[in-house]
């Protein structure tokens, strides 16, 4: 077996406040999601959520199911999100194959029964990122290429703040269940991921930042708006975000970052913002 996991439960604000460094991190704080010819998986109770990697290098991965799922396979009552952000890939579910560069995302509906991952080339190998929510529907499988997104222009270099959003799986992009994913990039110079800060109690939220320089990190800060608390998060580690939590975060220098979604609202905008001076 080629698939390792592990549980992250359900924490409420209450128990947090009371977080040191090493609880928040080992609560809140997914890290080794990518390892050689390995799928590993982090199941949260939120929203019954999972994230988690593949990096093929030799073999062609196969996306075992589970203890934890109690099915026959992994998308037996789920979909999944993957948005590749190492060379180019491919995933082959139920024998049709689909490439992905990088930075493009493919979104697979519930039953699929087959789902595998390789690289075009060992040395340059492809990097898979997997978000998957519970489905109660069938959505057909689709492709999203950086061409296909919904493209934002948000913030500003004065505020340290200048990014593109690419909006992959999300409604008008793609139908799905609840799961919505894509991608931010900051542009050189701007270091702020989120601002203002918000939260959405409908919706649990991950964020997996990648592309940060060696030697440098993201503070990912969450906790209450007034009771906020802070992750430092290097290359290729995922933040999970309780509903309750806001969310936003600086670097050190210009990074990128997936964001994944999930829960009973599926518009992107519905969110409680938290101005700066608010925050405590």
């Amino acid at each position: 077996m080629n698939t390792n996991y592990k549980t992250l439960y359900a924490i409420g604000p209450n128990e947090a406040r009371a977080f040191d460094t090493k609880a928040l991190r080992e609560n809140f704080l997914a890290q080794g999601l990518f390892e050689d010819d390995k799928v590993n998986l982090v199941c949260t109770h939120y929203d019954r959520y999972i994230v988690g990697g593949v990096r093929p290098i030799s073999i062609e991965v196969p996306l075992e199911t589970i203890d934890p799922l109690k099915s026959a396979y992994f998308l037996e009552r789920r979909e999944l999100g993957v948005v590749n952000i190492g060379s180019t890939g491919t995933v082959s579910v139920d024998g049709e194959r689909y490439t992905l560069n990088n930075k493009e995302a493919l979104y697979i509906g519930k039953g699929a029964k087959t789902v595998t991952f390789e690289s075009n080339s060992a040395n340059e190998p492809a990097t898979f990122y997997l978000n998957s929510a519970p489905a109660h529907h069938h959505y057909p499988n689709k492709k999203i290429g950086r061409e296909d997104a919904t493209v934002l222009e948000m913030g500003s270099l004065e505020t340290s703040n200048e990014r593109t959003i690419y909006q992959l799986i999300i409604e008008g992009v793609v139908e799905t269940c609840q799961l919505q994913m894509g991608i931010t990039c900051l542009k050189p110079g701007s270091v702020w991921n989120t601002l203002p800060a918000h939260q959405h109690d409908r919706r649990m939220e991950a964020y997996l930042y990648f592309d940060v320089p060696d030697n440098q990190a993201v503070c990912h800060i969450m906790g209450e708006p007034n009771e906020t608390r802070l992750i430092w998060a290097g290359d290729q580690e995922a933040v999970i975000s309780p509903p309750w939590s806001i969310h936003c975060g600086s670097g050190s220098a210009s990074y990128a970052f997936v964001w994944g979604m999930a829960g009973e609202n599926l518009d992107y905008s519905d969110m409680d913002k938290y101005p700066a001076d608010a925050l405590r």
